[in-house]
């Protein structure tokens, strides 16, 4: 029975119909593994990757956009980062070589594409056992840029719903996501072009069209356009049964 099972599994599994559909079926399985995984491997709320869409981090006079970026200094539109979710006690706060962090604008919705922030922390504050972050944007307040001690931060406003979500202008650590552990130049911008012409569905087509035309279609053709083999017998190096016998 079990030799009977591996018999036809291993059919099943040489089909090449089969196969082609395990591998789409595959897809959305590592999708979803990402999408699901990534935040509990790097203890986030959300998604930990992001696009830089905006020039805040850029340094004045440097080239801030897209395939221009240089790969030094800090973020530029179109980096691709990587958030990972600690502590608030355990971000580094000695600016300028504090971290740079995401969190949510209080004023904007958590589902608001607009209201996720990245700026680098300048200062930190602790009232009633919560820390606040005072926070800015490397390339905001020029000419007074990091890393020179910036002369006035960004003006985090609270709401009424919660008054607490900032103090003095500082953010509270109840809305920081995580710190930028990693960045990637460059590879955003195809993200970015991606969700403005809307073509990730676009994408998607084409890379299932490909598993299917490598996984199933060009086999056919191959198997389609191979010679047939035919057993042929060369009279000059088989000798006839017949003779061979008389010759014993």
């Amino acid at each position: 029975m079990g030799y009977k099972l591996a018999v036809t599994s291993s059919k099943f599994y040489k089909n090449d119909v089969f196969r082609t559909v395990v591998v789409i079926s595959l897809i959305p399985i590592l999708l979803a593994g990402l999408w699901f995984g990534l935040p509990r491997a790097l203890n986030t709320e959300m998604f930990p990757v992001f696009t830089v869409v905006s020039g805040s981090m850029c340094i004045p006079l440097e080239n801030c956009k897209h395939f221009d970026d240089p790969f030094e200094r800090t973020l530029h539109i179109g980096d691709l980062i990587i958030i990972q979710g600690v502590d608030s006690k355990d971000l580094k706060t000695d600016y300028p070589n504090s971290d740079i962090i995401v969190f949510r604008n209080p004023r904007l919705a958590a589902n608001d594409p607009n209201a996720n922030i990245v700026h680098r922390i300048v200062d930190v504050v602790e009232i009633n056992g919560t820390l606040y972050f005072h926070t800015k944007g490397d390339g905001n307040g020029y000419p007074n840029v990091w890393p020179q001690m910036p002369q006035s931060v960004d003006p985090w406003g609270s709401i009424s719903e919660d008054p607490n979500s900032t103090y003095e202008h500082a953010i509270s650590e109840d809305y920081v996501y995580g710190k930028v552990v990693m960045r990637i130049p460059w590879i955003g911008s195809f993200a970015m072009f991606a969700q403005k012409y809307n073509v990730i569905p676009i994408i998607l087509a084409i890379l299932i069209i490909l598993i299917v035309a490598f996984e199933f279609i060009l086999p056919l053709v191959k198997k389609k356009n191979k010679p047939q083999q035919t057993l042929t017998e060369d009279s000059s190096t088989t000798e006839d049964p017949l003779v061979f016998s008389q010759k014993m």
